[in-house]
């Protein structure tokens, strides 16, 4: 693949490898190589970006949320945060942050858990889970291998006694984050559809998928 110059709001310069739109509600995916950059960008606020990360040729390696918050000692991420695998082995660092809070334990929307929360009449909402289903079958990937996820752009504040609310965003129209690969990595993105609570402003939108690399990527 030809590179160019970067004409785009990545966080981290470097050649363009890609620079794709996932649409409002739908899912994303892409392997990103060690040392490349993806940049995601929040293009109308208050979206959020629900993420799945595995290891490129083994999906056994996969993101663990209790890994990850264990290590930093913070449910919470931001620049400087290293996602983790089960073993403990760094996947991507979040390497900048124009929000500064990403959720790692409000999961992932799903049907079933719409009717739960919401109601029986939303029983026929997408959600992010059919999303990742649909996505991950593209890399063999099926219902087994999807774990508790991070939510980008997210706010799931956490009060003293343990209960955890989905509040109003804490992004803004063409905020960005920017995550380094550690080795190839698989990511997969559900651009969440929900609409029955603030996480999207009750209004999914599109975000913007960069994928850089520093060194100037392949000739």
């Amino acid at each position: 693949m030809t590179t160019t110059a970067v004409p785009s709001p990545a966080l981290v310069p470097g050649a363009l490898v890609r620079d794709e739109t996932a649409p409002a509600r739908g899912p994303w995916s892409a392997v990103i190589a060690a040392g490349d950059v993806l940049t995601i960008v929040d293009l109308d606020g208050n979206q959020a970006v629900d993420t799945l990360i595995y290891d490129a040729v083994d999906a056994e390696v996969r993101y663990s949320a209790a890994a990850t918050v264990s290590a930093q000692r913070n449910i919470f991420l931001t620049a400087g945060s290293v996602l983790r695998s089960d073993d403990g082995d760094p996947l991507m660092t979040l390497v900048a942050d124009e929000v500064g809070n990403h959720d790692t334990v409000g999961g992932a929307c799903s049907r079933e858990s719409n009717t739960l929360r919401y109601g029986h009449h939303t029983a026929h909402q997408h959600a992010c889970v059919e999303n990742f289903l649909v996505e991950g079958a593209k890399w063999g990937l099926g219902k087994r291998d999807l774990v508790s996820n991070i939510n980008f752009f997210m706010n799931v504040p956490v009060d003293a006694d343990g209960t955890l609310g989905i509040v109003d965003g804490l992004s803004a129209p063409g905020k960005r984050l920017a995550l380094r690969a550690e080795r190839d990595v698989l990511v997969l993105v559900s651009n969440c559809p929900q609409i029955n609570n603030p996480c999207n402003g009750f209004d999914p939108t599109p975000v913007r998928m960069i994928v850089t690399s520093p060194e100037g990527g392949a000739p």
